[in-house]
């Protein structure tokens, strides 16, 4: 396992990860949603109009899509994980765990070995990132990241994008008060927060098969994740998708960066059986978020 394995993952995914922005500050009070309600369907005008045909509204559709979401608390699995960025193209085994709400962690392990080479684990108040290979780790909150500070990065940002989930930017989860915000054209739907575009692509029953998140800035540059699903399988009630594939570009590192990652899951499980915080064994040493992440973002 070569030294550039895990700078190749961690580059990558700080990278994508940074996109993820979510513009809390700008958020305001839930809004109190102007579209019709399915459940109080609007006084007719005209008095031609059917009045026994159900209406296709935006609520509708948007409620389709939070049903749609697995119900599963845990999601536990093995993967073949693929990076591609620069010159470099990767796969490697490893496994993905996410309790929802509390943690989205991801580890890398040497082929056929299974030694775990490195882990990034996001939590709603820290983030840690362990180098097995050299024994260092960071463990801060998002404040203490700049890459994360820079962006607002939200954890259930995040979650919404694995979980295949939509996101309102400073909230936890998406519930009927949020439908305002959402801009909904037939199966696709768009939500716009200062410098942050979302654009959801969905099938009829409202599944989520790509999410696009575009960033423009004249001092940050910009960025753009495209995050697509397929392969799904039912977990609980709802199904999850077992192949997710994102595609991240940015110019906010001075020079134009692309990755590309490729999750193939297998036997996907809501298994409870497992802790939801690492403990950094006391031989690592903890290195400075600054140090780090420069020498990261240099590579």
């Amino acid at each position: 396992m070569k030294k550039s394995l895990f700078l190749t993952f961690a580059v990558g995914l700080t990278l994508v990860f940074a996109s993820c922005a979510s513009k809390k500050n700008i958020v305001k009070d839930p809004i109190v949603p102007k579209t019709t309600s399915s459940t109080q369907p609007p006084t007719q005008t005209k008095t031609d109009a059917p009045i026994d045909k159900p209406m296709v509204t935006t609520v509708d559709h948007l409620k389709k899509i939070i049903d749609n979401g697995v119900s599963a608390k845990n999601i536990v699995t093995d993967m073949t994980f693929n990076i591609k960025i620069g010159s470099k193209d990767i796969s490697v085994p490893g496994s993905l765990r996410m309790r929802r709400d509390e943690v989205i962690r991801l580890q890398l392990f040497v082929p056929l070995l299974g030694t775990e080479v490195g882990r990034i684990e996001f939590s709603p108040d820290r983030v840690l990132i362990v180098n097995r290979l050299h024994k260092e780790y960071i463990e801060a909150d998002y404040t203490q990241l700049d890459f994360l500070k820079n962006n607002d990065l939200n954890f259930y940002s995040l979650q919404a994008l694995f979980w295949n989930q939509l996101a309102v930017p400073g909230k936890n989860g998406v519930d009927m008060s949020d439908f305002a915000q959402f801009n909904v054209d037939g199966t696709n739907v768009k939500l716009t927060r200062g410098n942050m575009t979302y654009n959801w692509t969905t099938a009829a029953n409202g599944q989520i098969v790509m999410t696009n998140i575009n960033y423009a800035s004249a001092s940050s540059g910009a960025s753009s994740l495209l995050w697509m699903y397929s392969n799904f399988r039912p977990l609980g009630v709802g199904q999850f998708p077992l192949h997710q594939d994102f595609q991240f570009t940015t110019t906010a590192t001075k020079k134009l960066k692309t990755v590309k990652v490729a999750i193939d899951m297998e036997n996907v499980k809501d298994k409870a059986d497992w802790d939801t915080k690492t403990t950094v064994s006391s031989k690592y040493k903890k290195v400075s978020p600054s140090d780090i992440l420069g020498k990261l973002l240099s590579f």
